[in-house]
């Protein structure tokens, strides 16, 4: 079972801001107001959740859920996040959001390889849900589609960078 202990301090911090990376590369490919903004934001928190109820979760991911639930690992990541994600538009976020990804899923294939799949499933679930969270397009919630198609690019290249596709 892979625990932080076997990550560096830098390594750990990059692999706790995972889950926030993947998600919000989702929202800057196609952002879809405030509302959709919070909808994704509590979807990428429910994923959390989810993981952290489900007694079936990858030991690497209810290691990151359990250390996001402090204080202190809450501050590490979004210190992690910070420390990724300097750019100003939205593209240029999405292409860090990619990278930061790709450099997440080699520390993990490295480090981790009996739990390096699920964990990178599971970032590309958190995508998912992310991605599914709001309608895209329409007004007010009406007549757009579930996941756009900038969206549906950006799951394929989330899934390219954590050599999952």
């Amino acid at each position: 079972m892979t625990t932080k202990a076997d990550f560096t301090a830098d390594e750990w911090k990059k692999i706790l801001s995972g889950p926030v990376v993947a998600g919000l590369a989702v929202t800057v490919a196609d952002p879809s107001g405030i509302w959709g903004l919070l909808q994704e934001g509590m979807a990428s928190g429910r994923a959390l959740i989810e993981a952290k109820s489900d007694p079936g979760a990858n030991a690497l991911v209810k290691e990151l859920v359990d250390e996001l639930t402090t204080s202190d690992g809450r501050a590490n990541a979004r210190e992690g996040v910070k420390s990724e994600l300097t750019a100003k538009t939205p593209a240029e976020i999405k292409q860090q959001a990619l990278s930061s990804l790709a450099e997440i899923g080699a520390i993990v294939d490295a480090k981790a390889p009996q739990d390096a799949a699920g964990f990178k499933n599971w970032l590309r679930h958190v995508a998912e849900q992310v991605a599914e969270a709001s309608s895209e397009g329409g007004f007010l919630g009406f007549g757009g589609v579930k996941v756009s198609d900038a969206e549906k690019a950006t799951l394929a290249e989330i899934a390219t960078a954590l050599k999952l596709a």
